[in-house]
């Protein structure tokens, strides 16, 4: 009777077993199928943008008079021999190192990676940031950072690794510190964007004076008048953030802009983070003011050009595919895990 009832429990048990290989492989069905789904969607889709591309031609008028392009802010950064946004620059205009593993998690140049309306706006914030931010690389997380600078068993920099070794190579030594922005090391703004807005502006509520008004010359915060192009604007960190709520508002904060110096000033009840007036005011954090004539940092961010926007639905479909794209790596992991439980179940099986 116990060698009957022995016999039934590792029955029992085998069956049990079985019927969780039987959901693991069911679960792999379901994952794979998903993932076909995702990669044809992609596939359309990029059809579709490439369609766009082949009838199209974006062109860059401008009709704000000082006006100058991503072209003229990208060769400002590359007169900046010696930098390692230069070298970073040089290695992605050519055809030859574009693709290089070390910058494959590089983002961009800060000042490449926005644009603004105006040459006062452009001037003022390239100002407030400051050449060494506004030269500032940025990785996606801290595995990019950590493939441009390597060092040696005493803790010295390896001057034939990495961004200094490719520009020890073409003979561009980068001189002294340079900044490098993880994003996913960053605080992101957590409160939200504003409904149906096409540039994912942060959902930020108005200063308000003690009288509850909000104050005359407010123009918007720095953070919501930096403008995304297609690409920029769906960019997204593995968990999700935007480059608005990750590097422009890490970089700006609450900075508010206003008209005019003396609109700004009437507001410094309810400014907290800094301001900034078009006409060339600043108050930096902590109730700090910034005198004096302004100061012209060589490399400013790029102007919106006229003709430079696409269609809403170009970036949607843009968008969309990054989603997609997001969303396949993501199952790409969760297949992967759910393998591993298979072939964990199928080994103790017998």
């Amino acid at each position: 009777m116990s060698q009957l009832n022995h016999t039934q429990s590792l029955r029992d048990d085998i069956s049990e077993r079985s019927k969780i290989i039987k959901q693991h492989e069911d679960n792999l069905k379901f994952l794979n199928s998903q993932s076909n789904q995702l990669a044809e969607s992609i596939f359309d889709l990029q059809v579709s943008l490439a369609k766009y591309h082949s009838n199209n031609v974006i062109t860059s008028d401008s009709g704000n008079g000082a006006f100058h392009t991503e072209e003229e802010t990208m060769e400002q950064i590359m007169k900046k021999e010696n930098t390692a946004a230069g070298v970073f620059s040089w290695l992605k205009g050519n055809a030859q190192t574009s693709n290089l593993t070390l910058t494959k998690d590089v983002v961009g140049v800060v000042a490449t990676l926005g644009k603004v309306e105006s040459d006062n706006l452009s001037r003022i914030l390239s100002e407030f940031l400051g050449l060494e931010r506004m030269l500032a690389i940025v990785c996606s997380s801290y595995e990019g950072i950590n493939a441009l600078e390597k060092y040696d068993t005493e803790g010295l920099i390896n001057c034939n690794a990495g961004l200094h070794g490719i520009g020890s190579s073409i003979g561009k030594r980068i001189n002294g510190r340079f900044a490098v922005i993880s994003l996913e090391d960053l605080r992101p703004f957590v409160g939200g964007l504003v409904a149906d807005d096409p540039q994912k502006k942060l959902a930020l509520p108005k200063p308000r004076l003690p009288n509850g008004e909000c104050p005359p010359g407010f123009l918007d915060y720095a953070v919501n008048m930096i403008h995304l192009d297609s690409k920029h604007l769906s960019f997204l960190t593995d968990i999700g953030h935007g480059l608005r709520e990750t590097l422009f508002y890490g970089l700006f904060s609450r900075l508010q802009i206003y008209k005019t110096r003396n609109e700004m000033l009437l507001a410094l009840p309810c400014i907290y983070d800094g301001a900034l007036s078009l006409d060339g005011g600043m108050i930096q954090r902590g109730g700090m003011f910034a005198l004096g004539c302004r100061k012209d940092v060589e490399v400013k961010f790029p102007l919106i050009s006229g003709g430079s926007d696409v269609p809403s639905n170009y970036i949607e479909t843009e968008e969309t595919v990054r989603k997609l794209n997001w969303e396949t790596s993501k199952l790409s992991a969760d297949k992967h895990r759910e393998q591993q439980l298979l072939d964990y179940r199928k080994g103790n099986l017998h």
